[in-house]
């Protein structure tokens, strides 16, 4: 017997899974394996996260809560921006979601409708297309190089709307997979831009708090409309935890709220209760961003050895961005390569532009310092 079968399953994998996947199959055969391909801290929760966790499984029945979130961690959240960027927030406009997966869910389920046109940038993070496309939404894909750091700009928003008006513009930073970040003259101009033209901004600042050489800036320091979407899984170092917030404008948050009732009643107990007290550890995360930056600075040092000269800037984040041209036309090909002849596992730049991803590649550098130097080493040695 053969059952129908829903279309909208048929969309692009996550690659960067995929890569994820061989790589584990490399290690149950006992091999080495140095991790360049994920974005996922190798430290885990911090401390107060932790004791919030242990207190509340002795303590607490740990029962659903009101999909919004709990009070104390929307407040919490409402301080954090306050102390961080000096922008005051209702408690009311936050969300707290079963991580940023589930806020761009339910972003782009509240604010557009199917046949809508939505603005992105390439290279940038996958699954915004891959959700769009599966919502009937037309992802409006905008290529951007090195002359706009990987960054979109108000000219190719214009350009954009050359085959109709736009809806809705998601935008990062800093960015994935490029590490590249808007200045506040940028981003100033872009959320104009969206304003004049009635224009939805919704800016993903899930790797604000891990940045190297310039400020961070939120899309709400330049207006209360736009929709912002956060994440305990990359600063906040708690990935597994599945946990994120959206910051909503007035007119979406009764649509978001009844959406996240219908489907996912509320986000894990545990988790909110444990971010409760991750917000009072930003000495340790900022100690996690350290380490980091000595990760990047090996990168960036060692990788030109290796024959990886073309590199996009890496301004916050824990990527590195390489236009390998010089080496492959088949950026799938080559990493699964590398994987196989050195160990290191590395994403291909498919995964973040479908149209000169063949040609790029993505090292993150959010593991261990040690396992960064043996991955740099394994390529140095390499004769490819």
């Amino acid at each position: 017997m053969v059952l129908k079968t829903a279309d909208r399953g048929n969309i692009p994998p996550f690659i960067v899974m995929e890569v994820m996947r061989a790589a584990a199959m490399r290690e149950r055969e006992n091999k080495a394996v140095y991790h360049l391909e994920v974005g996922q801290p190798s430290t885990g929760a911090p401390s107060k996260a932790k004791m919030a966790a242990k207190a509340a499984l002795d303590g607490d029945k740990l029962g659903y809560t009101v999909a919004l979130g709990i009070p104390e961690l929307r407040e919490g959240i409402a301080n954090y921006y306050k102390d961080l960027y000096k922008v005051s927030l209702r408690p009311e406009n936050i969300v707290i979601t079963t991580g940023s997966s589930a806020g761009f869910m339910l972003s782009f389920l509240a604010a557009f409708n199917p046949g809508d046109r939505v603005a992105l940038v390439a290279p940038g993070y996958p699954c915004y297309r891959h959700i769009l496309k599966l919502l009937g939404v037309e992802a409006v894909v905008m290529e951007a190089g090195p002359n706009e750091r990987f960054q979109p700009t108000p000219d190719l928003l214009k350009k954009a709307m050359i085959d109709g008006p736009l809806d809705g513009f998601i935008v990062a930073s800093p960015s994935n997979p490029s590490g590249t970040m808007l200045g506040k003259l940028e981003m100033q101009a872009l959320s104009d831009f969206c304003n004049m033209n009635e224009i939805r901004l919704i800016s993903d600042e899930i790797y604000q708090g891990i940045t190297y050489d310039m400020t961070p800036h939120s899309a709400l320091e330049f207006g209360d409309d736009a929709v912002v979407v956060n994440s305990f899984s990359k600063y906040f170092s708690m990935t597994g935890w599945r946990l994120g917030w959206m910051i909503l404008p007035d007119d979406l948050i009764r649509s978001v709220e009844c959406l996240a009732q219908n489907m996912y009643i509320s986000a894990p107990t545990l988790s909110q209760i444990a971010a409760v007290g991750a917000l009072d550890c930003r000495d340790e995360l900022d100690a996690n961003v350290v380490r980091y930056a000595k990760n990047r600075e090996i990168l960036l040092n060692e990788l030109p050895k290796a024959g990886f000269n073309n590199l996009a800037p890496s301004d916050g984040a824990f990527y590195i961005y390489a236009d390998v041209s010089n080496m492959t036309d088949d950026s799938v090909e080559f990493c699964a390569r590398i994987l196989k002849e050195t160990g290191v596992a590395v994403t291909p730049g498919l995964d973040f532009d479908e149209g000169r991803g063949h040609q790029t590649m993505r090292f993150s550098f959010a593991g261990d310092p040690q396992e960064i130097i043996m991955a740099a080493k394994a390529l140095q040695n390499w004769d490819r």
